[in-house]
């Protein structure tokens, strides 16, 4: 096991964080809340990995084979989705936000503070 998956998934996390917080752009934020999404993909994939493992299937293998974990494998897929779903949402609502204000500077929606 190896310390590098985690520290990959930590550098993509700080990535996205420091993109959005300086994100001049609705756009542009929910692109790099996208990017902040992938490293949990990162993640669960260095929680799930195995070395030497094979995929998780014992219809051809024996029993007693080093495989990787399946439910990190369907928590990684499931992640995707809903990052998917997350990021198309909010790019639907950037776009009526552009279209009822005429800009996607967060700066510039002053009808939007309180």
């Amino acid at each position: 096991m190896t310390v590098l998956p985690y520290l990959v998934a930590g550098w993509i996390f700080l990535v996205g964080v420091y993109g959005m917080a300086t994100s001049r752009n609705l756009v542009h934020a929910v692109g790099c809340l996208a990017v902040t999404q992938s490293s949990t993909y990162v993640l669960l994939l260095a929680v799930g990995y195995r070395r030497g493992g094979t995929a998780p299937v014992f219809s051809d293998i024996p029993t007693d084979k080093r495989v990787v974990d399946p439910v990190v494998q369907a928590l990684a897929l499931t992640d995707v989705v809903v990052g998917a779903t997350v990021t198309a949402l909010l790019l639907a609502l950037v776009v009526q936000v552009a279209k009822r204000h005429g800009t996607v500077d967060p700066d510039e929606l002053s009808q939007l503070k309180g």
